[in-house]
């Protein structure tokens, strides 16, 4: 459900969830990402979302989590690759001014000033 790849200039995470995902999973889930992110939350972050068209509120939270760990690290983060319908899901619940959302993956690196 997750693949985290180290680039020369930043850190790219990619979420790969299934359509549905059980609490177990999740708890797993959230354990992964914030053991990836241990000790690495000062540096920079791409998280892609290509294989992402749909997030529950427990996605959302834990999408803001990494926000939040990040941010309280003094790294960056920057979202890529939303679909339309999570971009819309992102605007219904005002996330979208939390984050710093790129289209492509080459978008996200430049705003990160790479």
């Amino acid at each position: 459900m997750l693949r985290v790849q180290d680039l020369p200039s930043a850190h790219l995470m990619e979420l790969l969830l299934p359509e549905a995902i059980d609490p177990m999973e999740f708890d797993r889930l959230n354990e992964t990402v914030l053991q990836v992110l241990d000790g690495k939350a000062k540096e920079h972050w791409v998280l892609d979302l290509t294989s992402v068209t749909y997030m529950g509120s427990a996605m959302l939270g834990l999408i803001v989590n990494i926000r939040h760990r990040v941010k309280a690290g003094g790294g960056k983060l920057v979202l890529c690759n939303m679909s339309a319908q999570l971009a819309e899901i992102f605007r219904m619940c005002s996330m979208e001014r939390l984050f710093t959302i790129a289209k492509t993956r080459p978008d996200a690196l430049k705003s990160l000033g790479q």
